[in-house]
C-alpha cells in the first residue's frame, strides 16, 4: 500500500495528500484567486484535478506490488460555486475489480458542504503495461 505519494502537480497547484487508507484517499487544497476562471469562481479544472488525484490514490492504495493504474474516464458534477476556501476531496474505491474499478470522490468545502461529486473508471496495469508508470 502507498503511504503518501509525491505528486509533482500538487507542488504547482498547492494541494496536499492528507491521508491514505486501503481504498480511500483524502486530498486538501486551499484555493486562491489565482485558481479562478474568468467569472471569478474556482476553475472547474482545479476541482477535476483534486478529484482525479484523490480517486487515483484511492485506487493505487488497493493495488499489489508491480501493479499501477490509470484513469480511463472521469465525470464530475459541479454543485456549488467556490471562490476561496479550503477544500477536501475524499476519494473512495466503490467497486474494486481485477482490471477495472469504479471510484468516486466527494469534494467538500470548509463547512462540509458538497461542492462537487465525481466518479472515475480506473484500470489496473500489470507487466509491460505498468512499466515506467510506478507511483513515486
Amino acid at each position: 500500500m502507498i503511504e503518501n505519494p509525491h505528486i509533482p502537480l500538487a507542488d504547482i497547484l498547492g494541494f496536499r495528500v492528507i491521508s491514505v487508507q486501503p481504498g480511500e484517499a483524502i486530498v486538501e487544497m486551499d484555493t486562491a484567486a489565482d485558481h479562478a476562471n474568468p467569472m471569478g469562481t474556482l476553475h472547474g479544472g482545479i476541482l477535476c484535478t483534486i478529484a482525479d488525484s484523490a480517486m487515483g490514490i484511492a485506487h493505487a492504495s488497493i493495488l499489489e506490488a508491480g501493479e499501477t493504474g490509470t484513469t480511463l474516464e472521469l465525470k464530475i458534477n459541479f454543485l456549488r460555486p467556490v471562490w476561496t476556501d479550503r477544500l477536501r476531496a475524499i476519494g473512495r474505491v466503490i467497486k474494486p475489480g481485477k482490471t477495472i474499478s469504479l471510484v468516486e470522490c466527494d469534494i467538500l468545502d470548509s463547512k462540509d458542504r458538497l461542492v462537487a461529486r465525481s466518479s472515475s473508471t480506473c484500470m489496473t496495469l500489470r507487466g509491460e503495461q505498468a512499466e515506467g508508470r510506478q507511483l513515486r
